[in-house]
């Protein structure tokens, strides 16, 4: 699997929300529901200037099925989004929440 720098990141959350991203640091991830592995990655941690509500961001990226393209994640640190699992958590719900035929 391809894994993308920071600075597309980087990108990816100064464009879907604006303001300017520096990165932090990153974090590995294991998130399992069930017993069962949902998602296994790096999130990346970005302070965000210039941003009217959130000052942190997380971004990730994962391969989309049956592609060779890659989706971008960047999501606010807004309560209760309060660290890296969380914002997967809620991107994983989000996208629970989106019929399959859209």
């Amino acid at each position: 699997m391809t894994e993308v720098t920071p600075d597309q990141l980087k990108q990816a959350v100064e464009s879907q929300h604006g303001g300017m991203a520096t990165f932090v640091q990153s974090v590995p991830v294991h998130e399992e529901f069930n017993g069962q592995t949902v998602w296994d990655g790096t999130v990346h941690v970005f302070d965000l200037a210039g941003h009217p509500k959130a000052t942190r961001a997380y971004a990730w990226s994962s391969p989309v099925e049956g592609s060779t393209k890659r989706r971008f994640f960047a999501v606010l640190h807004i309560p209760p989004i309060v660290g890296p699992v969380e914002a997967v958590r809620a991107a994983i719900v989000a996208e629970a929440r989106v019929p399959r035929d859209a």
